[in-house]
């Protein structure tokens, strides 16, 4: 079989496809969560937080220097934790829209909760003379 040929049978399985529909599906999602996350919760916390953007906090180790110009002369060398912290609150705000996501749709998946089937009718004649057969050996021969 030549290459193109395989080629051509790895993309036509079902599996593939999926997951391919499955990245640009998850691509746009992550475009919410982030328009989510950047424009509804980074605001509130930055007005609990006196206006200071979570990605910004940094834990400076040397601070820059300028020269005589007023340039820089070394840089600043900061440990830049709040990118971490940004990134964390993003997983978890996309891991709880995802969750919910997931919580609905399985939801709506789920059958609703049927009545038991009927059993069937020899089974219902054969109770009905188990039923009567106690009833005369509880009333005696």
């Amino acid at each position: 079989m030549r290459v193109i040929d395989e080629f051509k049978a790895f993309i036509a399985r079902g599996n593939v496809v999926d997951l391919a529909v499955g990245v640009v599906i998850g691509s746009a999602f992550a475009k919410i969560t982030s328009s989510l996350v950047d424009g509804l919760v980074m605001p509130v916390l930055g007005m609990v937080t006196g206006g200071i953007k979570v990605d910004q906090w940094k834990l400076v180790l040397k601070p820059a220097t300028l020269d005589a110009a007023g340039k820089v002369a070394d840089p600043e060398i900061a440990l830049m934790y709040g990118t971490v912290l940004q990134a964390a609150i993003d997983f978890l705000i996309i891991a709880f829209v995802i969750f919910l996501f997931l919580r609905a749709y399985n939801r709506l998946r789920a059958p609703a909760a049927a009545e038991p089937p009927k059993p069937a009718e020899d089974v219902l004649l054969l109770r009905e003379i188990r039923d009567l057969m106690k009833e005369r050996s509880a009333a005696g021969p």
